[in-house]
């Protein structure tokens, strides 16, 4: 179980970096400064295991490591964390050690998978596809809710993503309750850690599943993010660019409702549109 010390963020984590540039316009080169969005690599060490390494934005690094081991079928609750901590004075290295079950399961996922020394668990294939009635939670979900209120997401997102608005480098995942309350975000460089925050910090404060919520990804939406969704037991997923195939077959089997190029007053339903007032057959 993680104390609220094991969760503080390292003091040396800053997810913006200030650079000096050359701007062209009209009137030619202007020096001034310009924000980036940080990307630096995260080293998990689990207690027994090889380090794994990944790309990320500094900040909610528990958080992050928690939504993914999560999404990969390692961690099932909380319960399953003896400590989940940042590295004493490493501002990139977060240490985490699992429960013996949990690290049966770990074991079982490195057999299976490969993990570069340059980007680790970032670059590789997903560890396993969830299958119904094991991994992945009902998919259950809210009353049905309006296109009004589906339009109404990636602005109200928008308005949180305090990053994004500095750097214009980011991806976002939000978590929205059926009356379209913004209940929290992340950001991130990656589009798959964004989402891993979002659910490693349901995680680390028993909310899951995720059952009556809805998420909106600020990209588009891929195998690897549904998956995760449904791992955490997301029953709408919605998203402001397009699905991929693999998505959209993902989503008819778990019963999700997947929503796809949410911008404007438009967007498409792919799968599931039950749970959406006015749709149509």
């Amino acid at each position: 179980m993680t104390s609220a010390e094991d969760d503080a963020e390292p003091t040396g984590a800053r997810p913006r970096e200030i650079v000096r540039i050359h701007a062209y316009g009209r009137d030619g080169f202007t020096a001034r400064d310009d924000t980036l969005a940080v990307e630096r690599a995260l080293e998990i060490h689990v207690a027994g295991a090889d380090p794994l390494i990944t790309m990320r934005t500094p900040g909610a690094d528990a958080e992050l490591t928690a939504g993914l081991m999560h999404g990969e079928g390692v961690i099932r609750s909380r319960d399953d964390i003896v400590y989940l901590r940042p590295a004493p004075g490493e501002d990139d290295v977060i240490r985490l050690m699992l429960k013996p079950e949990a690290r049966g399961r770990l074991d079982r996922v490195e057999r299976n998978t490969l993990a570069t020394s340059a980007c680790g668990v970032c670059g590789k294939p997903s560890f396993s596809p969830p299958t119904p009635g094991r991994d992945a939670a009902t998919q259950a979900g809210p009353a049905q809710v309006t296109p009004e209120l589906l339009l109404s997401l990636p602005d109200r997102m928008r308005a949180d993503q305090g990053v994004f608005e500095s750097t214009g480098g980011l991806h976002a995942a939000g978590l929205f309750d059926a009356s379209g309350t913004l209940l929290s975000i992340r950001e991130d460089v990656g589009r798959h850690n964004a989402l891993d925050k979002l659910i490693g910090a349901a995680l680390l404060e028993d909310r899951l599943p995720l059952s009556d919520r809805i998420v909106m990804l600020s990209g588009r939406a891929s195998y690897e993010l549904l998956q995760k969704s449904i791992m955490g037991g997301v029953p709408i997923v919605c998203a402001v660019s397009a699905p991929s195939s693999y998505a959209v077959a993902l989503a008819e089997q778990f019963g999700v409702t997947l929503v796809g190029f949410l911008r404007g007053d438009r967007f498409n339903v792919y799968t599931h549109g039950e749970r959406l007032a006015g749709t149509v057959d």
